[in-house]
């Protein structure tokens, strides 16, 4: 995997952390429940390897957001902290579409569905998205989803 040479040959390097833990867990995605699960330490290192690194690497918060969310409770997933780290990346960067969305999910799953949907509604109003890409094939997308399926 080019992410994990990328921390061995930079090892203070918040960006190759980042991927090699966003690659991590994409990966335990896609072999399922029990191979993410024997990932999941890795991932979560990583977050925090970021985190104490470059506390202003914004896109850190929306994997560890998502990683909280996504996570059963019995196994370290907690909406709390997945809201505070979405509240705190979009405190970084309020154009991050993507984060919006986790945060909105998040919200919705703890029943704060009015707060949810106003999340969601920014993301489809938001003029100038940091990424333009991800903003129309996806953050649209599951915007008009979850808000359709909230009717």
């Amino acid at each position: 995997m080019a992410a994990r040479r990328a921390v061995e040959l930079n090892p203070k390097n918040a960006a190759a952390h980042f991927w090699y833990g966003t690659n991590t867990a994409r990966w335990g995605q896609t072999k399922g429940v029990v191979r993410s699960l024997f990932l999941l330490p890795t991932v979560q290192e990583e977050i925090q390897t970021v985190l104490s690194i470059d506390p202003k690497f914004t896109p850190v918060y929306a994997l560890a957001g998502n990683v909280l969310y996504e996570v059963p409770p019995l196994l370290g997933g907690d909406l709390r902290k997945a809201e505070e780290m979405f509240r705190t990346g979009l405190e970084q960067d309020p154009k991050f579409t993507g984060m919006r969305v986790g945060l909105a999910k998040t919200l919705i799953k703890q029943g704060r569905i009015t707060e949810g949907r106003k999340e969601l509604q920014a993301v489809l109003d938001e003029k100038k998205p940091r990424n333009m890409g991800d903003w129309v094939m996806k953050d649209t997308k599951a915007a008009r989803a979850l808000l359709e399926s909230l009717r």
